[in-house]
């Protein structure tokens, strides 16, 4: 599989789009450092002046090249549409606005704020919409270790992001490394955090999750979550 960097990336759509681009952001572990080779996604979001069949027409070009590098698709955004959903989106622009880096045009962040209660809002009702569907799948696979290992594992990447907006609603500065995230959180919100080692390590590729049946690190993983959803719904505005 060929090799095609961001700023490459960034280039061919500079190229393909001209004055129609208004910034290309790359974001998550690949702007923060903390990605894992050859699992980490290249995340980027692109934003436009508006979305037509025109612009992806142009894109083809340039975008064509880089799904075939084995990346996702850009997120794709017209200028408006970015300006107007901070309050739908307020955990995603967080997240960005802590890890970005701008490939293309112009920095999209002036003017652009959110508000804690949208914040709150929004990580309220998916830490519990996590948690109600852990607990089903926690009940269906207790005695299923290769199912249970398989929803823990794919739900450790939004786990990580709802601890990291946590600490930002208790104004705490979160820390990029999963590690030292988990250790803080643990700190501040009333966890064991030896109870996210395993799925550290495996979010890190250290080592594989691979959990027994009725393994207990599954329950302390679960009552972690439980405990992040009681902090945040006491959090007052």
């Amino acid at each position: 599989m060929a090799k095609l960097t961001p700023e490459q990336f960034a280039d061919a759509v500079s190229q393909a789009l001209g004055p129609r681009l208004v910034s290309l952001l790359l974001y998550g572990s690949a702007a923060s450092g903390t990605q894992v080779s050859g699992r980490s996604d290249v995340n980027t979001l692109l934003i436009c002046d508006a979305t037509d069949e025109g612009l992806f027409a142009a894109l083809d070009p340039a975008l064509a090249p880089w799904v075939r590098a084995g990346h996702p698709a850009p997120l794709i955004l017209a200028e408006r549409e970015w300006r107007e959903s901070a309050d739908a989106f307020a955990i995603e622009y967080e997240e960005m606005r802590h890890a970005h880096r701008v490939l293309a045009g112009r920095d999209p962040w002036v003017g652009i704020s959110v508000r804690r209660e949208d914040l709150r809002r929004q990580l309220e009702s998916e830490l519990m919409g996590k948690l109600v569907r852990l607990r089903q799948a926690y009940a269906a696979f207790r005695g299923d270790p290769r199912r249970l290992t398989q929803v823990i594992a794919a739900s450790t990447a939004g786990v990580l992001t709802m601890l990291r907006t946590a600490l930002r609603l208790a104004g705490r500065t979160a820390p990029a490394a999963p590690e030292d995230l988990v250790r803080q959180a643990g700190a501040v919100i009333g966890f064991g955090p030896e109870s996210l080692d395993d799925v550290v390590a495996h979010v890190r590729g250290r080592r594989r999750l691979a959990l027994a049946a009725r393994d207990p690190r599954a329950a302390a993983y679960l009552a972690a979550v439980v405990r992040t959803a009681e902090f945040v719904n006491r959090l007052s505005l």
